[in-house]
């Protein structure tokens, strides 16, 4: 009986006469469960693991009933399927790696955008027997197991009541400037000081409210040091830049006396005023990339399709606010700069959006870099008034005397804004940039 269930324990053929009619029978039994699911790649990883598994049970089986030997054979081998369809299923395994993406999401497409960001191509779901992420999404969405209902999606930027709440708040920036604007032309002395006082401190608070609520707002901290200087040098450091030009503070380039550094308005009024339409422009793009995130059927497909959209929205956005620095600077009678202006509403506008959708770390560059650019050449200036420092105030008196005052903020703002575009077009154009996410509204 030991020599009949040594001869019935499954084991590698040692010469032709191992094999006999039980043969084909053996294999015909797993072929029909493995063939479907086995890929090429899956089995070297399913033998390992199946072979502990199999042969304890087989030689038991054979030893303790060795009339039957050969059906325990077979049934001992049929875990050696089980194990292959499993490792022979890629989508599973990558279920497992992005398990908290899968449970967390609300509808396909943030398992897409997740993805996406993770590095998985169109060319990567093909292997895994999907046309495109999406069909790979799609597939991992609906595999993923719930205990109860889908969870409901967050408070949509656009339901009706959110969107007039948010469209108050973005108003209000602007609203509160041009008051401000009225209560300095009618009051002087002390009384304008502290209205001047007054309106600052109401337009940052609305400014920080606008930011917090609404398209523009975001779920990470960001610091807004460089736009506080970025906004203040558009309001004092024309001004400051000509008297340091003319021979510092002490005078005007006549050499009379002329008290403080002018002051301009609009341009820092229409800025406010366009906080509206910056929000207006952020909702739009976010809305219609995601309805173009949801009829897109590969990452090519989305990108080409969202790069006219954002292009399109910052020509609408920078189109608004060369109308209101027009409107402002007529009602004010006064320059409104408008390059410069321009150059940093679109610093500004860009900067924000690239934060919204996350990315953070080259807008704080940039917006670094474009404040540093400012200060140093007002820091060039005062110290070419020491003896022998000539040289360093050369080159921002040369821009000056070919472009004006204007000219520093408007070069360091529109390189600012032209790499953020730049950035922008890569970084926004990503199924990762659109992905829903819970943000305070």
């Amino acid at each position: 009986m030991s020599g009949l269930g040594e001869l019935d324990r499954p084991e590698t053929p040692r010469s032709p006469g191992a094999w006999d009619e039980r043969s084909p029978e053996s294999l015909t039994d797993a072929a029909p469960d493995a063939a479907p699911d086995a890929a090429p790649d899956a089995a070297p990883d399913a033998a390992p693991d199946a072979a502990p598994d199999a042969a304890p049970d087989t030689a038991e089986s054979a030893e303790s009933r060795p009339g039957e030997g050969r059906r325990p054979a077979r049934e001992g081998r049929q875990s050696p399927p089980a194990a292959r369809r499993a490792a022979a299923d890629p989508v599973k395994g990558l279920m497992h790696r992005h398990r908290e993406l899968c449970e967390r999401a609300v509808d396909p497409l943030e398992i897409a955008a997740g993805l996406e960001a993770h590095g998985v191509t169109d060319r990567t779901a093909a292997r895994f027997r999907h046309r495109d992420v999406f069909a790979l999404a799609e597939e991992m969405y609906a595999r993923v197991p719930r205990d109860g209902d889908i969870p409901a999606r967050p408070t949509d930027p656009t339901a009706p009541r959110p969107r007039a709440v948010w469209i108050v708040v973005a108003l209000l920036p602007g609203v509160l400037c041009a008051a401000a604007v009225a209560g300095l032309r009618l009051t002087d002395g002390r009384p304008r000081l502290i209205v001047a006082a007054v309106g600052v401190l109401a337009v940052a608070l609305a400014l920080g409210a606008a930011l917090r609520r609404g398209p523009l707002s975001t779920a990470t901290r960001t610091t807004s040091t460089w736009t506080c200087w970025l906004v203040g040098y558009a309001l004092l450091g024309d001004g400051l830049l000509s008297t340091a030009v003319g021979g510092g503070p002490d005078g005007l380039p006549d050499g009379t006396a002329d008290g403080p550094w002018p002051v301009t308005v609009a341009p820092v009024l229409a800025l406010a005023l366009s906080c509206a339409p910056a929000a207006g422009c952020a909702h739009l793009f976010a809305v219609r990339a995601r309805r173009k995130l949801t009829s897109s059927r590969g990452l090519a497909d989305f990108s080409a399709s969202v790069r006219p959209l954002l292009l399109g929205v910052f020509a609408l956005y920078t189109g608004v606010l060369g109308a209101l620095l027009a409107l402002t600077g007529a009602v004010l009678g006064e320059p409104a700069a408008p390059a410069e202006a321009l150059a940093l509403g679109a610093l500004l506008v860009l900067a924000r959006l690239l934060t919204v959708h996350g990315h953070t770390h080259a807008t704080t560059l940039v917006l670094t870099a474009t404040a540093t650019a400012e200060a140093a050449a007002l820091a060039t200036l005062f110290a070419g008034r020491l003896p022998g420092c000539g040289f360093l105030a050369a080159p921002v008196e040369a821009l000056v005397a070919v472009c004006g005052p204007a000219g520093v903020p408007t070069l360091a703002c529109g390189l600012g804004a032209l790499t953020l575009l730049v950035h922008a077009c890569r970084r926004l154009t990503r199924a990762s940039a659109h992905a829903s996410t819970e943000r305070p509204r």
